[in-house]
């Protein structure tokens, strides 16, 4: 379990990494609290005032978005690799109810009596739970101490409902009545349940990782890949163009079933409360903002299929796509890590999204090639996955990621395109030659602007940056700041090489024989105030720069597999 930190890292964040891993080297499980002074001192850009009596919302928020619901109700928090890491320590977790996060994909599974078990699919998931708990922990005790002093004449649940008493109870909790509001958007009609929570109860969390082992990492990674053998047995002889993205988008573009919904998906739409989706659909319709009517029936669909009465547009869109010959197979034993097979002989080119194709897409009919589209993992599970999947799949085509990423010297919803990466875990300097340019993107981007030929930073964790690191990275002009691609080159070296990557290198990619993509989307401006993660999301307006890197990622396989087939 023992890791020397990058050199990019600063001494305050080497000693709390050091800090983590000793403490959890324990057999038996370790207070939270002992790491809140040396989580403080590394001075995280996420949260900048973990020192301070005042609460830092932002910090707050963020790790709401990124920690079950259950939370309130834990005390104990468990690490392990996989279902069975856990019954083997005695958790018999299979009979524990799945404890989602709003904004994290991590399997995690409650016992209804205060002990969580979270499935780790790397160092990187330790590296990420263990900071965002110490930063729930500080912030939620900052407002229970604070609330401890609310007289009795501001009832906390009257406080939602009378302007006068949330303007009076924000004072008193020393923050903005904007960041009060904030809560109660993510809590809505639990506001007051939680605000009394936190009043009654000062946090003491505890941890305990079950096995630090390095093969344990890679068993689980092979249990993963398992159980997508068992359902594509085929992956192990065909072509393959792997791609990390997401589950929906891709098959969304091949299949058009939200296309064949609309009149449903309108309707659904109309009867909601969501005004601002509406104005913006009949906006749409009137040509009064140039969005793309397509990205937003894909939007509509996923919230459609969140209500109770849309659920059953799940099965049907399951059906359609299987039908089409996409598969979606969720990982069951394992990290939470979605994969997707489409065999690419049995896309039907007149349901495609127009922005697929300039023309005839029958050669397609001739391809034995398949896509494997996984939805995109954290840190160190990437080198874990792709490495895995070289090992146990037919010829690679093409290796393509997509997903989100800091920007340093744009705004949310621009694309970057690098075609240099520093990773903090090998220490290594990635040079290749990206597949893309901004070409291939602009004519498919509205909102955001396509810079390409930066240059990209893998990093650690989310809270494992401060403000001496992004000035170095910013003045070595690094502005695209993500977590994977470091790992997956890892992987791709392996992948042509017949070594293991080396550590702390300039390393060539240039001449590796299959296509490599690489296109972020920036989710996050970490050096605008109050820019961060925990201050929003991207949305529905997100959409737009995550269907232009896709349809841009589809559009260049469509290609390849046209020269290799000689059409």
């Amino acid at each position: 379990m023992e890791r020397k930190v990058p050199s990019t890292a600063s001494e305050e964040i080497e000693l709390y990494l050091r800090t983590i891993y000793s403490l959890l080297r324990s057999t038996t499980e370790v207070q939270i609290r002992t790491l809140e002074e040396v989580h403080a001192a590394t001075n995280s850009l996420l949260h900048p005032h973990a020192r301070e009596i005042a609460p830092d919302i932002s910090a707050f928020i963020y790790t709401l978005l990124r920690l079950p619901a259950v939370m309130p109700d834990v005390h104990t928090i468990i690490l392990g690799q996989s279902i069975p890491v856990f019954i083997k320590k005695g958790y018999n977790v299979e009979h524990w109810e799945l404890a989602p996060s709003p904004a994290r994909r991590r399997r995690c599974l409650y016992d209804g009596q205060g002990t969580l078990a979270c499935i780790i699919a790397s160092r990187t998931d330790i590296e990420d739970v263990i900071p965002t708990l110490t930063a729930f922990q500080i912030e939620w005790n900052k407002l229970h101490a604070l609330l401890q002093k609310i007289p009795p004449t501001i009832p906390l649940q009257a406080a939602a409902g009378d302007d006068n008493a949330f303007s009076r109870l924000a004072r008193l909790l020393e923050i903005s009545t904007e960041d009060l509001g904030r809560l109660e958007t993510i809590w809505g009609k639990q506001f007051s349940n939680m605000l009394g929570q936190i009043a009654a109860r000062e946090m003491n969390l505890r941890a305990l990782l079950l096995n630090s082992s390095l093969s344990e990492y890679w068993r689980a990674t092979r249990a993963w890949l398992d159980n997508i053998e068992t359902v594509c047995p085929d992956l192990q002889e065909r072509p393959l163009y792997f791609v990390s993205s997401n589950p929906h988008s891709l098959s969304n573009l091949f299949t058009g079933f939200a296309l064949q919904k609309k009149g449903e998906l309108i309707e659904f739409l109309q009867q909601s409360e969501d005004e601002s989706l509406i104005a913006e659909w009949k906006a749409i319709r009137v040509d009064a903002v140039p969005s793309n009517e397509s990205n937003f029936l894909y939007y509509i669909l996923k919230k459609c299929q969140q209500s109770e009465r849309g659920a059953h547009l799940l099965e049907a869109q399951k059906k359609d796509e299987e039908a089409l010959g996409i598969l979606r197979i969720p990982s069951v034993y394992a990290f939470d890590v979605e994969a997707n097979i489409i065999d690419l002989s049995k896309i039907n080119s007149s349901t495609v999204d127009p922005r697929l194709s300039d023309g005839d897409l029958s050669y397609l009919k001739k391809s034995n090639a398949l896509i494997l589209n996984i939805d995109y993992p954290l840190g160190l599970a990437a080198y874990n996955i792709l490495a895995k999947i070289a090992e146990h799949s037919g010829p690679i085509l093409g290796v393509y990621f997509m997903g989100k990423a800091a920007t340093l010297n744009g705004v949310r919803g621009d694309v970057m395109i690098p075609s240099v990466v520093q990773d903090e875990h090998s220490q290594n300097t990635y040079l290749f030659q990206n597949a893309f340019n901004a070409q291939n993107i602009l004519p498919y981007l509205v909102y955001g602007t396509v810079l390409d030929n930066q240059k990209a930073l893998s990093v650690l964790g989310t809270f494992l940056q401060n403000a001496r690191i992004m000035d170095v990275v910013y003045r070595e002009g690094y502005t695209d700041i993500e977590m994977e691609a470091g790992p997956y080159l890892s992987a791709v070296y392996e992948m042509h090489r017949p070594k293991r990557h080396p550590v702390n290198e300039i390393v060539n990619l240039y001449g590796v024989p299959f296509d490599i993509g690489i296109l972020h989307y920036a989710s996050d401006t970490p050096l605008s105030k109050g820019k961060n993660l925990g201050a929003g999301t991207l949305s529905y307006f997100g959409m737009d720069s995550t269907y232009a890197c896709s349809v841009a990622i589809l559009r260049r396989i469509f290609a390849l597999e046209k020269k290799r087939l000689g059409e």
